[in-house]
């Protein structure tokens, strides 16, 4: 089967999920297929920067009509089987439907997904219980990695363990009937998060009573969400279109700095450790959101500079004006410093660069936990979630485009189990003084901002005494003082506290002091952490110690990006 592997360079795909009844009525087909593809192409059309992949277990019926438009469309398609491949292909009907199956699974990439809690392969041979199991298994997945859930169904609820009314309900309210009542069973391998949007396209089935449920008519398409409590609307809800926008701006930036990003070798983990599809994925996104946030970083780093440095300039020729009243040029200089700093004020907001920068550094901090996390196997067997479901969730809800690109970049196109070394390689590149590692740069931070902050300290003191003694000797020897000599030192004793003053804004604009604090505080904990990794003296504890580690640096991070969110530039107020 082939694999399909991407560049370099990843973008964040906008995943749908389709989920579909197999007994379709003959007539309506041809109609269902022109209603997949326009939304398809619709999609496309939004978000022209992001490239669309499709799950589908190519069942018989509409999970294959889905299938052979998004072949059409060259999307990328993933096929999650419930069942080993050749145990699957005998649920269906013929050759002739073996032989479509195994066409279509030539231009996508099979994930066999692991036996659910206590199946064995003897216990699923046959319809039954367990086999259900594998089936429910099946549509939880489609759910937790997909953006939008399509289904092809006739709106009617059903009992049917892991059929689409069942996979429906879960994906709008997390809660499956005969499964989610063990948690511990389902979340051991499936992440959920915000994924709450139903595409549905109504249809009927061909069987008795086949038509859709009373309220819909056949071919009707509309969107299903929580928001609504499964109220229907034509329109995807804005909140939603944001956030899809917010990946396709994501995207856009990757576009625009292709061979740039080719060239940034920051890894995560080496090569040759990332055995899984999905942990190299995750390293290589993570690569591209470094440099981009690096790249906002420097952007806003200059403006910010640049714009205090007009704010000095502006104060000066007021200062000056007032002065020498007759320099009417200063006016326009003032004038002029303005008009600079308000053009570079809306390019940066126009290109919305401080918001980019924080988004994409807290998008790198949040792979940076899921990969080590994956590595150790600390979601191996464990009743937790991935680290997508609850970063940033308690912050501004557009930021949920952040953790529908880390869904994205999660899905395991294989279920081999982390390497048995796992612990210490994340252990070897989280925690030690390498590179990658966090303690010592979170030392080199701190001291960094203890050096600019004594920098600033020390603009200070030196404006504030020379003033005082410039204001000392004016004092003294004001009326001896010849007025091309006063004047001078007059404006002089104006402009020292304007650049003390304008200093120590910037430093509150980058939260300097509060950031010292936050470096120390956690070097200080990843230090802990790594002495208690030395004396653990089980697995289980090394991955008990990481997923703490992890949950600390994740809400740390939120708290380092709501600090800086609340303090983004504005030029009205310098």
């Amino acid at each position: 089967m082939a694999v399909v592997e991407q560049d370099s360079v990843d973008r964040a795909p906008l995943v749908i999920a389709v989920t579909a009844h197999r007994n379709l009525v003959a007539s309506e087909v041809p109609r269902i297929v022109g209603e997949i593809r326009q939304f398809f192409e619709q999609l496309a059309a939004d978000y022209p920067h992001t490239p669309l992949t499709l799950l589908s277990p190519l069942a018989e019926g509409g999970g294959r009509l889905a299938a052979r438009v998004a072949i059409e469309m060259k999307m990328n398609l993933l096929v999650p089987l419930p069942l080993p491949v050749e145990m699957y292909k005998a649920d269906f009907e013929g050759a002739e439907s073996v032989d479509e199956f195994d066409s279509l699974c030539q231009h996508g990439t099979i994930i066999e997904l692991p036996l659910y809690e206590g199946n064995t392969l003897e216990n699923i041979e046959t319809p039954g219980l367990n086999r259900n199991y594998q089936y429910a298994q099946a549509g939880i997945f489609l759910s937790s990695y997909s953006h939008v859930l399509m289904a092809i169904w006739d709106g009617k609820p059903s009992d049917a363990m892991g059929g689409t009314a069942q996979v429906v309900d879960f994906h709008l309210t997390n809660r499956m009937a005969g499964v989610t009542q063990d948690e511990a069973q389902t979340w051991r391998l499936f992440g959920h998060d915000e994924n709450d949007i139903v595409y549905h396209i109504a249809c009927s089935r061909d069987q008795p009573n086949g038509a859709p449920a009373e309220s819909l008519q056949p071919l009707q398409t509309s969107w299903l969400t929580t928001d609504k409590r499964l109220e229907r609307d034509s329109l995807l809800p804005k909140s939603k279109h944001r956030i899809f926008v917010r990946m396709d701006e994501f995207n856009a930036d990757i576009d625009g700095n292709v061979a740039e990003i080719a060239r940034h070798d920051v890894d995560l983990v080496d090569a040759k450790h990332l055995d899984r599809t999905h942990d190299r994925r995750i390293n290589r996104l993570f690569r591209t959101t470094d440099w981009l946030a690096i790249a906002f970083q420097k952007r806003v780093r200059r403006m910010f500079l640049l714009t205090y440095n007009l704010a000095i300039g502006m104060g000066l020729a007021f200062i000056i004006y007032g002065e020498y009243p007759s320099q009417k040029y200063m006016i326009w200089v003032f004038l002029s410093l303005f008009a600079i700093g308000v053009f570079i004020y809306s390019i940066a907001q126009r290109g919305q660069w401080h918001r980019k920068y924080l988004d994409y550094r807290a998008l790198a901090e949040g792979l940076r936990v899921q990969l080590y996390w994956q590595i150790a196997g600390v979601c191996d067997g464990a009743a937790i979630e991935f680290s997508h479901s609850t970063f940033l969730r308690e912050q501004d809800a557009e930021l949920g485009w952040i953790r529908n690109v880390m869904r994205a970049g999660s899905i395991p196109v294989d279920f081999a189990r982390p390497p048995p070394n796992g612990a210490e390689i994340a252990i070897r590149y989280w925690l030690e003084e390498g590179s990658t590692g966090q303690p010592g740069y979170y030392r080199r931070k701190a001291t960094e901002r203890e050096r600019l902050s004594a920098i600033t300290r020390g603009i200070g003191m030196v404006c504030l005494w020379a003033g005082i003694a410039v204001a000392v000797f004016l004092g003294i020897y004001h009326d001896d003082l010849r007025e091309e000599v006063r004047d001078p030192l007059i404006v002089l004793m104006g402009v020292l506290p304007l650049i003390a003053a304008v200093r120590e804004a910037y430093a509150h604009k980058k939260a300097e002091k509060e950031l010292i604090k936050q470096y120390r505080f956690t070097e200080r904990i990843f230090s802990n952490a790594r002495e208690q990794l030395e004396i653990a003296t089980s697995d289980d504890e090394r991955k008990a110690i990481l997923e703490a580690l992890g949950k600390f640096a994740l809400d740390e991070h939120a708290e380092w990006m709501l600090m800086h969110r609340e303090r983004p530039l504005e030029y009205g107020k310098l």
